[in-house]
């Protein structure tokens, strides 16, 4: 029980210190999209205007699972690293490492993941690219065995 509170409390400092890191606010716990994703990560929606857009944060070693933006014209998805240490990957590319202020633009229909490293809290502005017919489509998880091979 000692060792619970421990790690709870080392957790939530890790939290709030990374929360100081960034401009963007954490948000609330992703519990509506939480099947699709290792570990614990958080949304905050910072505009339903024009173009919707939310900062989604992660923890350490936190990563959703392999997925596909559909659309028949336009669409797609474009992060923003404002915070941390993290990785995306496209199916049979290797994974690129994220830092602030980095941007990725990733097309419509490319299967791909994004995530935190192992050691470090990460988030990203997360912009849904308008177009024709889109979707999401979530598939298997990132293993541990092609997580624990990034970098390499």
């Amino acid at each position: 029980m000692a060792q619970e509170k421990i790690t709870q409390t080392s957790e939530a400092d890790g939290k709030a210190a990374f929360q100081r890191e960034m401009i963007f606010p954490i948000g609330e716990p992703n519990t509506a999209y939480a099947k699709y994703f290792i570990g614990n990560s958080y949304l905050a929606p910072i505009s339903k205007e024009q173009i919707p857009f939310s900062n989604v944060t992660f923890e350490p070693g936190c990563r959703n699972n392999w997925h596909i933006h559909h659309a028949t014209k336009g669409g797609g998805q474009m992060l923003v690293c404002v915070a941390g240490k993290g990785w995306y990957q496209e199916e049979g590319k290797p994974a690129v490492q994220m830092l602030p202020g980095d941007v990725i633009h990733i097309p419509a229909n490319v299967k791909h993941w994004h995530g935190a490293a192992a050691d470090s809290w990460f988030a990203h502005l997360a912009f849904e690219v308008p177009g024709e017919n889109t979707s999401n489509e979530w598939l298997e998880p990132v293993t541990d065995e092609e997580y624990v091979r990034l970098g390499e």
